[in-house]
């Protein structure tokens, strides 16, 4: 079982910076999803992958998976870029 502990991204679609500061510890796939022969939706029987875990810290996540035996990969936070634009530039 692995599972990837990252930080959650600014949502792109509003402007606040809500729950950015959580980690998040999210399960991989064990098996691939397959579509349901009824309906068409696509599944599978894993049900670790609905699990997700948020946490405060990286280094608590981290702790969080040692002391579980998770296979974890820390994904590092990519560094915020400004576009320093004046509104005068949109008249050039």
């Amino acid at each position: 079982m692995t599972a990837r502990i990252y930080q959650r991204p600014k949502n792109a679609m509003q402007s606040g910076k809500s729950r950015t500061d959580q980690w998040v510890l999210e399960f991989a796939p064990a098996e691939a999803r397959r579509p349901d022969p009824l309906m068409g939706w696509s599944g599978s029987g894993d049900t670790q992958v609905q699990v997700v875990l948020t946490f405060a810290s990286a280094d608590e996540a981290k702790a969080y998976a040692d002391k579980y035996g998770i296979a974890a990969h820390v994904s590092p936070v990519p560094p915020k870029r400004l576009k320093l634009q004046s509104y005068a530039d949109n008249f050039r």
